[in-house]
Order: C-alpha cells, then structure tokens, then sequence
C-alpha cells in the first residue's frame, strides 16, 4: 500500500469519527440491534455516513444504538433535533437515505411518507 493510500483511509475515518462524537445541530441514531442489522441496518448507516460526508454536514452526529423496540419496521432511523419533534423512520433503505439526508437534514422538512412515528420534544 502506497503512502498516499493509507493518507486517504486515515482521512476518511478521522471524517467519519467525527460524524460520530461532538456536539451537533442533528443527531442521527441507527438502531443497530440484532433484527436491525439483519434488515440492512449497516448498509443504512454507511448510506447516512457516506451521504453526509458527501453533502460536508458537519453539525449532524451520527450514532449507533441497540433495538428501540420496532422490529416489524426495521432498519429503524430516529432523528432528533433540538426544539423540534424528534421523528422515526421505518423500514428504511439505502435509497430513502439519499432522502432524508436532502429533505430532513438539509432542508428541515421531515419525510412523514417514511415516518413510522413523531415524538414531540419532551421538557
């Protein structure tokens, strides 16, 4: 492996860990339990990693978690933003990704066709 090779891995995974640590204006959790992860749920998350990396969203977090609970609607997406309604989409794919990163996270329009609920802010 030449050295530029192994400069662009090093920068492409300090850019993607910094998708996953920090402060940010969105967060993004992939739930990532055991039905999940058969559904598709890692080729879901990369789809958000890539997408965002891609757009340069450097105020949106993205985050593993276990099952939430909605196994008949798996790969499960919860977006939570601060002050607005946090919203779970269902039964999500690498292509309604592309979506929801252009609609909901650039936009601020959540995707309600893909919605499977909406929890208001709890304070």
């Amino acid at each position: 492996m030449k050295l530029d090779e192994l400069r662009k891995i090093r920068e492409r995974a300090a850019k993607e860990l910094s998708l996953r640590t920090g402060k940010a204006r969105v967060k993004v959790i992939v739930s990532m339990g055991t039905s999940g992860i058969a559904a598709g749920a890692r080729e879901v998350l990369s789809a958000f990693l890539d997408a965002i990396a891609k757009h340069d969203l450097k105020d949106v977090m993205v985050v593993q978690s276990g099952e939430k609970g909605y196994a008949s609607f798996e790969p499960v997406v919860e977006v939570r933003e601060e002050g607005k309604p946090t919203v779970i989409y269902g039964n999500m794919t690498p292509e309604k990704v592309a979506r929801v990163v252009r609609e909901h996270l650039m936009q601020g329009k959540p995707v309600t066709e893909y919605a499977i609920e909406v929890k208001e802010e709890e304070g």
